[in-house]
């Protein structure tokens, strides 16, 4: 079983200013459309930008509905990664549960 958070406890984690990743891996038109203010790269670039991520940082990744992201969340901790999490639900989740403002798309 993956690592996973949930939106209320990345709410709780963004509102703490702890230090952490929040690492986008949609396609860059999704990104434009709705973001979270994370880091983007998008899951089909992931494998080959692995060196432009902190091995030893919290990582929680998100992308629309959790499925990229449960497969980037595995295939950091295969590289090594100590602390990564999925974000249950991605973004729709955070549209659905914290910022009814959010574009759903």
């Amino acid at each position: 079983m993956l690592p996973e958070i949930t939106v209320q406890e990345l709410k709780k984690l963004r509102d703490s200013n702890e230090d952490f990743l929040l690492l986008d891996v949609r396609n860059p038109n999704e990104y434009e459309i709705c973001n979270l203010k994370g880091q983007l790269i998008p899951f089909a670039e992931l494998s080959l930008r692995l060196a432009e991520l902190k091995k030893d940082q919290l990582i929680v990744i998100h992308c629309h509905g959790g499925g990229r992201s449960a497969r980037a969340t595995k295939m950091l901790l295969e590289n090594g990664f100590s602390d990564v999490r999925n974000l249950k639900g991605g973004i729709m989740a955070w549209a659905n549960e914290i910022d009814a403002t959010m574009p759903k798309y």
